[in-house]
Parts: structure tokens; sequence; C-alpha cells
């Protein structure tokens, strides 16, 4: 199955970020993807203008994102991820990746679960976290996990996905550039690959505090196609289920696993 990988630079106007995921997404058709995944923030840039903002610029932006993804998986006829602020009313809103399949339908919503609180930034200030661990959609016989930029520095997480069975894992994500997180994107996401023996597809911003560096790697941690950190672009890769099979039989790792989820310590 082929699919699609998107980097964008989203700003804080809305009607740009939606012309943009219109353009990569018939983009993507073009190019035969039966899934197109999109980065973090797709829908709107969380940025420091703007986010005193959200309680009344969130719930007349957020119906039409879903709309718009709901529209362009019907109207492409394939699977689209992104990811958005979503309005909470019981305080602040989630930041939540959805996933509508071709007939419109919508497959998953997931809401980030690990704010990124960390080298001196507080994502929790903004965002109410998640509490319930990712969905795994089906496209076209493949199962697809869902998981949201920091979430890939809690292999656990992944663990989690991959006991309940993907061959594949889509990760939307802005990461913050700096020194030395580059090299952390790299590692973490051929890491995460490597030791689901899945796919992995990480699709990420690009801008002037964003990483880039969207990436397709297989189940050996291969990074059969990727983009780079300056510009927007796509990434289209064949998903072979039997490579992910033969690397399966080479590297049984799921299988040789002695640690249980849960268990007993003396």
């Amino acid at each position: 199955m082929r699919v699609a990988v998107v980097q964008t630079s989203p700003g804080i106007d809305p009607e740009a970020n939606f012309a943009t995921i219109r353009r990569f997404a018939a983009e993507a058709a073009e190019q035969g993807a039966r899934l197109v995944v999109f980065p973090e923030e797709a829908m709107l840039l969380a940025d420091d203008e703007i986010k005193p903002d959200f309680p009344d610029l969130l719930p007349a932006v957020w119906p039409g994102f879903v709309a718009l993804i709901r529209e362009l998986a019907r109207q492409h006829e394939l699977t689209v991820i992104a990811a958005g602020y979503e309005p909470n009313p019981d305080g602040s809103p989630f930041n939540t990746i959805l996933a509508f399949g071709p007939d419109g339908e919508e497959l998953a919503r997931y809401h980030k679960m690990h704010t990124y609180d960390a080298f001196a930034y507080r994502e929790s200030a903004y965002v109410t976290r998640g509490d319930r661990l990712p969905p795994i959609i089906d496209v076209d016989g493949l199962r697809v996990g869902l998981a949201n930029c920091y979430d890939v520095r809690f292999p656990e997480l992944f663990r989690s996905l991959s006991d309940r069975g993907v061959d594949a894992i889509a990760l939307s994500a802005a990461w913050v550039s700096g020194k030395g997180k580059e090299e952390h994107w790299s590692v973490l996401t051929q890491a995460r690959a490597i030791e689901n023996v899945s796919w992995f597809l990480a699709s990420a911003t690009v801008g002037p505090d964003s990483a880039g560096l969207s990436r397709i790697i297989d189940p050996l941690g291969v990074v059969v196609a990727g983009l780079n950190a300056h510009d927007e672009g796509i990434v289209v890769a064949e998903l072979d289920p039997e490579r992910t099979a033969t690397a399966r039989r080479m590297l049984p790792a799921l299988e040789n696993r002695r640690i249980a989820l849960a268990y007993h310590v003396n």
C-alpha cells in the first residue's frame, strides 16, 4: 500500500493552513497514496500571539477543520490523518489527531497523552492531556496506530500499540528545533520503528522553530524516504506487507520478549 507523509509550515491563519492541507491531500492522491499523514498543528500554530484567543477562536475554527479532513478523505478516496486543537468545554483544548476514511467517516480521534513539558516549555499550560491510549485504525487491511510528537519519548506507549497488533505507526509532530533536538528526533523515530518491528510514518512541521525532517522508516529502521529541515513537501513510499513479515522473521523481537507489561519485582 502506498502512503504519503506531508511536511507543512502552519501559521496563525487557519484558511492559509487549510489551503496547504488541500494542496498536499490532492498531491498525495495524485501519487496514488491510500493514506496521507499531516503533522501536529496542521490546523493552527499555537503561537504566543494567538494562544490567548483560543477560547474564542477554536470553537469557530475546529468544526471547519473537521469538515475539511472529512471532505478531503471522501473527495480523494483516501484515509487522512491530521492534528489540531479541539475545544474542551471542561478547560483547555485538547491537542487532537483526527483520522477519516475514504467514505468520509471518522475512524479515530486521539487526545495527546504526553504534553510537551520539557526543555523550558510547558504545553500543559494551554492543553489538556488525554487519558486514553492511542487508537488503531484499519487502512486497506493495514493496522495503523496514532501518536503525537512528544509521545515518541515514551516507548511504553508504542509497545501498547504493538501489543494490539499494529503494522505501522503514524506520528504527527511539531518537533521544536534546538541543540541536539534533531539528533533526538532521528534516533527516537528509528528506535520506535526498530523495537516494534513496524513501519513508522513521521510527519513534522517545518519553520523557524521546527525541526522538519519528516520521514518514512521501515520495520528494520531504514529511512526509505525523507524530507529536509527547511521546506514544505511530501514523500511517498510503498508499505509492503511482505517486507514487514520478512523483518519480523529476521528480528522476532516481539516474540522474544520476557518482560510483561505488568510484572512483579521481588
